[in-house]
């Protein structure tokens, strides 16, 4: 029989999962809006206005090209949540750990922005952002400064 998973693996893999959702709501969105403009620009009528079609046609396809690029970044972000592991805890900030302070918890993951779960206020940081860099190798018990706070790491897994 397999031991259930710790309390703190459960929640990292909610943690995960709730960027998952979100890469997935950006798939949906450009999706959807590469289909409205290919729409659009396809039924766009010539009009007495000589160009205006043309216009027309051009706009409808920079907008279909501006959220295909956003469709492959949001692809490609969803490929580098699946590659974090949630099966192991981690005792130094890093990517794929959660940062627990007082006031934020962090998942180092993917830039994100922030969310709510479990009535906690989880900020979702790119390993690369300003804040991660600054956190990253400290341990529990640690502090950083943060927009001249002193802030104290409370857990790392």
């Amino acid at each position: 029989m397999t031991p259930s998973p710790s309390p703190k693996l459960l929640f990292k893999q909610r943690l995960k999962s709730a960027c998952a959702e979100i890469l997935q709501q950006r798939i949906i969105t450009a999706t959807q809006a590469m289909q409205q403009a290919q729409e659009s620009a396809n039924s766009d009528e010539k009009s007495s206005a000589g160009d205006k079609h043309e216009t027309g046609r051009a706009m409808g396809q920079i907008d279909r090209d501006m959220n295909a690029r956003q469709l492959e970044e949001a692809k490609r972000e969803l490929e580098i949540i699946h590659g974090i592991s949630t099966e192991s805890l981690h005792q130094k900030a890093g990517s794929g750990s959660v940062v627990v302070c007082a006031d934020f918890t962090f998942f180092i993951s993917l830039g994100l922005g922030t969310t709510s779960i479990d009535e906690k206020k989880i900020v979702f940081l790119s390993p690369s952002a300003p804040i991660a860099k600054l956190i990253s190798g400290k341990m529990k018990g640690e502090t950083f400064s943060m927009n001249g706070k002193v802030m104290e790491i409370k857990d790392v897994f």
